[in-house]
């Protein structure tokens, strides 16, 4: 009876030595894959900070755009007042020496 409880008891240790290689091989699975994706977060993290800094200059860009239509603007519309008063002018200076 000793002999077989040991015997019981090797194969069972066996076993036992058996699954946990098993779980091992899981366990370093898992790491690989744990590794892998926490590389491609350091990677798409690299890329969120460079869009963020792009789009901040792409932000910048535009607001200095839109200044300068704003003051294109102005000086189209003051363009256009001074032609409106030449025109005044012109056709003043034109009118009395039409009439005589």
């Amino acid at each position: 009876g000793h002999e077989q409880l040991l015997k019981m008891m090797e194969e069972r240790m066996m076993d036992v030595e058996q699954k946990l290689r098993l779980v091992k091989r899981l366990l370093q699975d898992k790491v690989n894959q744990l590794k892998e994706q926490l590389s491609k977060n350091t990677k798409a993290d690299a890329m969120v900070k460079d869009l963020y800094v792009e789009n901040a200059q792409l932000l910048k860009a535009l607001e200095m755009t839109e200044q300068r239509q704003k003051t294109a603007e102005k000086k189209n519309y003051l363009l256009e007042e001074k032609i409106a008063n030449l025109n005044k002018i012109v056709k003043n200076l034109a009118s009395p020496s039409f009439s005589s």
